[in-house]
C-alpha cells in the first residue's frame, strides 16, 4: 500500500473509531464471553521467519481439504506454505460443521451457541449476525480494511454492510463462478483499489485482510467421489487460484509483508453444504505461513478455528480489550519477533 493512501485511510477513520468502539463494546457485553484474547506463552522454537513485519493477511478458506489431500502432489503451492510455516492438522471445528455456521464462527470468533447461526442457507428474514466480527475489530482497533470474496450464496448471511469491508460473491447458482472467476474479481478489485480513487464506496486502498473462499474441492468430492479424478482436478484448481492471489500480492510488492492463513470449512469426505453433519465436531487443518511466522513448526498448543480472528489481529500488531472466545495462537510467532500487540488506550 502506498503511504499516502494509508495516511488518508487512517485520517479518515480517526474520528469514527472512538464512537464505534463504544457501540461495539456495548454489543459485545450483551452477548458475553468467557475467555480473554490473550493466550499462553510460546511453546518450542522454530527457524526465524523471513520477515518479521506483517502488514497484510490473506485468509484462504477451503472446503473438502485434509492432510491426505496433499499426498497426490496436486497442491504444490499449499504444500510449500505448510513446509515453510506453522501447522496443525487437528484444529477444532464447531458443531454443526456446516458451511454457514463454520464461517460464522471463523469471522466472529464465537462458538455457535453464541453467534446463533445453526442453519446452512441464506435466510433474509434472519438478518445479519448481531455479534461484532473480525472485520469490525480490525477497524476499531486500528482502522484496518477488509475485502471478502465468497463463493456460496449462503454466505450472504455474513455480508453485513460496513464502510471498512467490501464483499463480493460469485456463488454456485451461477455456472461461470469458479475459482478462476473469483481470482479475476480479486485482480480487478486490486487494480481499482490501488488507483487512489478507492473501490466503490468502501475500501480506499489495498485491504489489510483479504478473505478468499475456495470451495471447489469439496463440491467435486461430493458430486464425483473423494477418490475421483474430478476431486484431484479441483484440488489443482484451488492450488492454482491460491498461487494467482499470491502472485498478485507479489506484483504489488506486498508479499514479503504478508502472512497467509489457510483453513477449511469441511474435511475430505464431508459435505459443508449439507443439512446434517457428523456427531462430533471434526478436526481441520490450520496452516499459517509468511511474514512474521515461525518456519517449519508443528503447532503443539490446542487450536480452534474460533482462534483465527484474534490471531489475525495479533499478526497485524493489534489487540482488543473486549472479552472474546477467540485467542491468539502465540506459538506461531518467533520469540524475537513476537513483539506484543500495539497497545491502545485503556478503558476508563
Amino acid at each position: 500500500m502506498k503511504q499516502a493512501d494509508h495516511r488518508h485511510v487512517m485520517t479518515h477513520r480517526s474520528s469514527r473509531i472512538c464512537t464505534r468502539l463504544g457501540a461495539l463494546l456495548a454489543c459485545w457485553l450483551a452477548i458475553g464471553a468467557s475467555t480473554p484474547v490473550y493466550a499462553t506463552p510460546p511453546v518450542g522454537e522454530a527457524a526465524a521467519p523471513l520477515n518479521s513485519v506483517t502488514e497484510h493477511v490473506i485468509l484462504f478458506v477451503l472446503e473438502g481439504f485434509s492432510q491426505d489431500s496433499l499426498k497426490s502432489g496436486a497442491m504444490p503451492v499449499l504444500s510449500k506454505l505448510v513446509k515453510e510455516g506453522s501447522v496443525t492438522w487437528s484444529a477444532n471445528a464447531v458443531q454443526p460443521a456446516l458451511r454457514l455456521p463454520m464461517m460464522a464462527s471463523l469471522v466472529t470468533g464465537l462458538p455457535v451457541e453464541k453467534h446463533g447461526i445453526t442453519w446452512n442457507s441464506f435466510e433474509f428474514s434472519r438478518g445479519y449476525p448481531r455479534a461484532p466480527s473480525l472485520f469490525d475489530y480490525l477497524d476499531v482497533a486500528g482502522g484496518r480494511d477488509s475485502a471478502v470474496f465468497f463463493m456460496d450464496e449462503a454466505l450472504y448471511q455474513l455480508a453485513k454492510p460496513a464502510p471498512y469491508t467490501d464483499y463480493q460473491l460469485c456463488g454456485a447458482l451461477r455456472p461461470e463462478c469458479g475459482a478462476q472467476k473469483l481470482v479475476a474479481y480479486i485482480q480487478q478489485y486490486f487494480q481499482k483499489a490501488s488507483s487512489g480513487h478507492g473501490y466503490g464506496h468502501a475500501v480506499h486502498a489495498l485491504p489489510h485482510l483479504l478473505v478468499v473462499h475456495l470451495p471447489e474441492a469439496g463440491r467435486a468430492g461430493v458430486l464425483h467421489g473423494w477418490n475421483s479424478k474430478e476431486y484431484q482436478e479441483a484440488l489443482k484448481t484451488v492450488d492454482t487460484a491460491m498461487k494467482s492471489v499470491l502472485d498478485l500480492f507479489n506484483h504489488y510488492n506486498l508479499l514479503d509483508r504478508t502472512a497467509v492463513l489457510v483453513t477449511t470449512l469441511s474435511t475430505k469426505g464431508n459435505d459443508a453444504g449439507g443439512e446434517t453433519t457428523q456427531a462430533e465436531a471434526p478436526a481441520v487443518p490450520w496452516i499459517v505461513s509468511g511474514a512474521g511466522i515461525a518456519r517449519g513448526q508443528v503447532i503443539r498448543q490446542p487450536v480452534s478455528i474460533i482462534d483465527t480472528g484474534a490471531t489475525v489481529m495479533r499478526m497485524l500488531k493489534m489487540e482488543t480489550h473486549t472479552e472474546w472466545d477467540s485467542k491468539v495462537i502465540e506459538e506461531i510467532f518467533q520469540n524475537d519477533t513476537a513483539a506484543r500487540a500495539v497497545p491502545r488506550a485503556k478503558k476508563r
